[in-house]
């Protein structure tokens, strides 16, 4: 496994990140996901993820209701010891009925820390991710909170996730002129099929050092096999928010999974280890979040590190894209 450092800190992450959401069943909550596996069945590829060197583990508080968080953490202290890992996760989304379940208010982050604390069995996480950015809470109140989460030591680092380039260097403007704990990572959605982020958000967190985390690099397995009009993965079924990444985008995504396929036979490797590989090669990318359900999604992860794609190989890849409008509930 290689090791890089998140962004500008001298944290050191594995070159991927496994990300946990689909671990943790649970009957409650605002969200109910039936594709996602049970703690015994999850835990293997906790453990295999370890035993292959990765240290990056990606959780958010909606995951399951907290049960990701849960089956995390019991995994953690199984099959680790706690400072040989790096653990995320993330607050914002609805976490019950209440008006205040949800958000960034002050209140919302420091009840949520404390109850994804207790679900992990842990005394801080690593890196503290807000889901979202959220209009209806003034930003400062907002950053000022998590600069406290970061001083009370329940977090080492913050991050952000899928939010518009001018909202971080918002931000990050405000944290620099106050002293707060500055946003050190970004999660966003990028892949061969929805490469929108090249315009402004990769550019700058290059320019600003901010460690870039992508989310769905395999934009939910449509990059890993031939174009499917209809995916008939139980996910794909009743997976809500992916029918609102890919409602109207299958004209503009099916070339480029073709594209894929071509290269991938060419080189006799899987579309997944070039797909992922691709990423790698792109500049300021520091740690993909893979899903892994089955031994093969980790196995590509792993051999995608070894896949050196050309110059001519990787503007094949990108020559039939064009430009996407932006997923609904992105920011």
């Amino acid at each position: 496994m290689e090791y890089v450092k998140l962004g500008n800190t001298g944290l050191e992450v594995s070159k991927f990140c496994l990300g946990c959401m689909s671990y943790g069943q649970s009957d409650t909550g605002v969200m109910k996901w039936p594709w996602t596996l049970s703690e015994q069945d999850s835990r293997p590829f906790i453990k295999s993820a370890l035993e292959a060197g990765i240290n990056f583990f990606d959780t958010a508080n909606v995951y399951s209701h907290g049960e990701s968080e849960r089956v995390l953490g019991r995994a953690i202290r199984d099959f680790a010891k706690r400072d040989d890992v790096v653990v995320a996760t993330k607050v914002y989304m609805p976490m019950g009925h209440g008006p205040n379940h949800k958000g960034l208010s002050r209140k919302a982050i420091f009840s949520e820390i404390d109850n994804s604390l207790e679900r992990l069995g842990m005394d801080y996480v690593d890196l503290y991710i807000i889901h979202r950015f959220d209009y209806e809470t003034p930003l400062e109140e907002t950053l000022e909170a998590l600069n406290e989460v970061v001083r009370a030591g329940k977090a080492r680092y913050l991050g952000a996730s899928s939010m518009y380039a001018w909202q971080l260097m918002k931000a990050l403007g405000l944290q620099r002129a106050t002293g707060w704990a500055p946003f050190v990572s970004m999660q966003n959605y990028y892949n061969l099929i929805y490469r929108e982020e090249e315009r402004e958000m990769l550019r700058l967190c290059l320019s600003e050092g901010i460690g870039v985390t992508p989310w769905s690099p395999l934009a939910r397995g449509r990059l890993a096999r031939p174009w499917q009009d209809e995916p008939e993965t139980e996910r794909a079924k009743t997976d809500a928010f992916a029918n609102r990444l890919y409602p109207k985008s299958a004209h503009l995504d099916k070339p480029v999974v073709d594209r894929l396929i071509e290269v991938a036979s060419a080189r006799g490797d899987s579309p997944a280890q070039v797909a992922l590989a691709w990423m790698l090669h792109k500049p300021g990318i520091t740690s993909p979040i893979v899903g892994a359900t089955k031994p093969k999604h980790l196995d590509d992860a792993l051999k995608a590190l070894s896949i050196k794609l050309s110059d001519e190989e990787i503007a094949r890849l990108e020559e039939p894209y064009l430009p996407h409008e932006a997923p609904e509930g992105f920011s």
